[in-house]
């Protein structure tokens, strides 16, 4: 069985900066593609940003040059920095996480952006 916990969410005000933190825990053999995700109120979930294991990284259009995803193998996590934080990056925050052929999905965390 594998666990999956994201931190760090929470109250920023616009132009504002957050850390997003995932780790997986439990039967894990080999991780491959890591991710974060985001769902605003009454939208789909979407991609935020995603990085192999090899380190490729690939991002939303709406996020690229203020996000960064980077990845620590020895700790199997997965880290979201987030700056220039703006209004409509309110959105309860997912990290997914591919062990073997199954993406394994945290609870979420809440960010919101709001003077």
């Amino acid at each position: 069985q594998v666990q999956v916990v994201e931190s760090g969410g929470g109250l920023v005000q616009p132009g504002g900066s957050l850390r997003l933190s995932c780790a997986a825990s439990g039967s894990i053999f080999s991780i491959y593609g890591m991710g974060w995700y985001r769902q605003a109120p009454g939208k789909q979930r979407e991609l935020v940003a995603t990085i192999t294991g090899n380190g490729n990284t690939n991002y939303a259009a709406s996020v690229k040059g203020r996000f960064t995803i980077s990845r620590d193998n020895t700790k199997n996590s997965v880290f979201l920095q987030m700056n220039s934080l703006k209004p409509e990056d309110t959105a309860v925050y997912y990290c997914n996480i591919q062990i073997g052929s199954i993406g394994y999905w945290g609870q979420g965390t809440q960010v919101t952006v709001s003077s």
